[in-house]
């Protein structure tokens, strides 16, 4: 396990990863306890992720992705999806801390009004918005994750989104956010880190 910093230093987008290496279950048991974390609007937590790692699915989603090479090389390839619809589900999260005492009768129905009051306000673009939103928080906890366990990934947008929904029968209220890559970087594919922006040019204080 690292340190913090060394995680974040080091993460770097893997092109191309060692081919014939699985992924222990207790890795991805470990992230994902983990994951549940992860910050979202009133809790909702929006984000939800499907695993393919099977030999028939990997095909699948390298076809999905265009063929693209980091995706037949990875070992398995994660699908992040933003459900626009979590906000209807608000009752199912807050219910059991009424149950716990955290909040009473009164603020539970008060939360609820205010959670549907804006998601509903607001409509179906707000909606979607909030499933990115919400989800690409996730993303970056899981890949961070992933690399304090010392396994790299790449995010991509390249997909095909009807096929990956297809392929993991993705329900309509959810959207496809982001396709990780995860595995073993071949480091014969490393190059040195591209150029990043000087905080001056992108942190303005006043």
């Amino acid at each position: 396990m690292a340190e913090f910093l060394d995680v974040v230093q080091n993460r770097r987008s893997a092109n191309v990863f060692k081919e014939g290496v699985t992924i222990p279950r207790d890795v991805f048991e470990q992230i994902f306890e983990n994951l549940s974390l992860a910050p979202s609007c009133f809790n909702l937590q929006h984000a939800h992720y499907y695993v393919g790692e099977s030999k028939e699915v990997m095909e699948e989603l390298y076809e999905a992705a265009y063929k693209q090479y980091k995706v037949k090389t990875s070992s398995a390839t994660i699908i992040v999806t933003g459900d626009i619809d979590a906000y209807k589900k608000a009752h199912e999260i807050y219910e059991s801390s009424k149950l716990l005492k955290i909040i009473d009768e009164d603020e539970y129905n008060n939360m609820i009004a205010a959670i549907n009051g804006l998601y509903e306000s607001r409509g179906m673009e707000f909606q979607v918005q909030e499933a990115i939103r919400n989800a690409s928080l996730s993303s970056m906890l899981f890949m961070l994750l992933a690399k304090n366990l010392e396994w790299d990934t790449c995010p991509m947008i390249y997909f095909d989104n009807d096929k990956v929904k297809e392929i993991f029968d993705i329900p309509e209220n959810e959207i496809p956010i982001l396709m990780i890559t995860m595995g073993k970087m071949d480091q014969t594919s490393f190059r040195v880190r591209g150029y990043r922006k000087p905080s001056e040019e992108y942190v303005k204080f006043k």
